[in-house]
């Protein structure tokens, strides 16, 4: 209740701006991860301007952002680099075409040229769009209708692969042999029998299942590492296990890299960890902020849609905004040092918090890679979306997210989504953080010690 009343005597007009909008919109906001639905209590507030690693909201309140729009601000708000691309690219050439232009080709080698895996490229306007194509070229490259995912990772909304994100594990089952558990209503049941769902981080369900159905999967489907669920990164050898089993039986594997591309290494997760896939699904950092996506992969793979035997269409595809502010992106993002830079001021941030929590004696984990983790409210290490469930105190990190939010510190109040450290993020950012979190957490311990 403290909480409650402190924002709103903070945020008046983003509650009247909220109001307003709920009579027209659903929700109140134009994506459900932005609603009261999905944490935002008791209403998001409203922003009027970002610039670089900071918001301010329409009542005048100003944020440290480690929200990021939900990642694709990688470079911060409004850099002046992709920003001039773009307007520049709409004064010279317009903005869609419906047929190829320069910047298109421009774009499309930088891309290739940073992601390891990637022989040809294709652009298009969401994560959600690139993963729906992923999915079905699988398949009509192998033949073969069966796809795997695993429990708590989240590929988009599309009904082949809106299924076993956040689920209730009375509802799935057991951990080592899952149900497919729809994320929502309408979404054909049917579509149960085109899917295996695992439980990640576990390499004995995983080659149970090849040995026993490898020749029926067209495709594994997995992040690199897992960002749907908090950070939870892969254990020694599990990808490499996938990559080895797919290959085995004639499967492809398919990185959905749209968390994890160009957020703590130019090349994304598997030049992170070693492996390459198939297929990779790209969206968020790839256009500094500006809305874009791709799939890619290899040249026989991607052969099909060169070939004109797989239609993969869109009236947006790699229209002249895409385009430039991918390349104008890419350019930033080869400067020699840039990632280690910027993942040394998140790892302070990260240690910084662990360091907070400890001296506190409040139980919590921090995992994740430099520029995007999370906090776990937890003695129990999380290994896959089973553990998250049983063991992270939801609680209490929505009263850290509440404390640091009246602090001036934005992130999501989902302990399931990320904290974000863009490119543009400070040490003097790191300490001002941390002097927010010292605070909050000072009252999680009162609290503690009271209950």
């Amino acid at each position: 209740m403290e909480f409650d009343q402190a924002y709103r005597q903070k945020t008046p007009r983003s509650q009247q701006l909220f109001d307003a909008a709920s009579a027209i919109i659903p929700g109140g906001a134009g994506s459900s991860a932005r609603t009261v639905t999905f944490g935002w209590k008791p209403y998001p507030p409203f922003m009027a301007q970002g610039s670089g690693a900071r918001l301010r909201d329409v009542d005048g309140n100003e944020y440290l952002d480690y929200l990021l729009g939900l990642g694709p601000m990688i470079l911060g708000h409004r850099h002046p680099v992709v920003t001039r691309a773009v307007a520049d690219a709409c004064a010279d050439y317009g903005t869609c075409f419906g047929l190829p232009h320069e910047l298109e080709v421009e774009a499309a080698r930088k891309v290739i040229d940073a992601v390891p895996s990637l022989e040809m490229v294709r652009f298009t306007n969401s994560g959600s769009e690139a993963v729906g194509t992923a999915v079905r070229l699988a398949r009509a490259v192998t033949g073969r209708r069966i796809l795997v995912r695993f429990e708590g990772h989240y590929h988009g909304w599309q009904d082949t692969v809106y299924w076993s994100n956040h689920v209730d594990p009375a509802a799935a089952g057991p951990q080592a042999s899952p149900r497919p558990v729809p994320m929502g209503p309408g979404l054909p049941l049917e579509l149960a029998d085109t899917l295996v769902v695992l439980t990640w981080n576990d390499p004995e369900s995983f080659s149970k299942l090849m040995d026993k159905r490898g020749d029926e999967i067209a495709a594994v489907i997995t992040e690199p590492a897992m960002f749907n669920t908090g950070c939870i990164l892969p254990e020694p050898g599990y990808l490499e296990l996938l990559r080895a089993e797919t290959r085995k039986h004639g499967a492809l594997l398919i990185f959905d890299e749209v968390i994890t591309g160009f957020r703590f290494c130019r090349g994304g997760g598997q030049e992170w960890f070693g492996v390459l896939p198939d297929l990779t699904t790209l969206a968020k950092g790839l256009g500094g902020g500006f809305p874009v996506a791709a799939i890619g992969g290899t040249r026989e793979v991607m052969g099909l849609i060169a070939e004109g035997k797989y239609s993969h269409s869109g009236t947006y595809n790699a229209n002249v905004v895409q385009c430039a502010a991918v390349s104008a992106t890419m350019d930033l993002l080869a400067e020699p040092g840039f990632f280690e830079r910027q993942r040394a001021v998140g790892d302070r941030l990260a240690a910084g918090l662990r360091d907070l929590a400890a001296a506190h004696g409040i139980p919590a984990r921090v995992e994740g890679l430099g520029t995007v983790f999370q906090i776990w409210f937890s003695e129990h290490p999380i290994r896959n979306w089973r553990d998250a469930c049983a063991y992270a105190d939801e609680e209490r990190f929505t009263r850290w997210w509440q404390e640091m939010l009246l602090r001036g510190v934005l992130f999501h109040p989902s302990q399931y989504e990320n904290l974000f450290v863009s490119m543009v993020h400070t040490d003097a950012d790191v300490d001002e953080t941390l002097a927010a979190a010292n605070e909050s957490l000072q009252v999680l311990a009162r609290e503690r010690a009271g209950a």
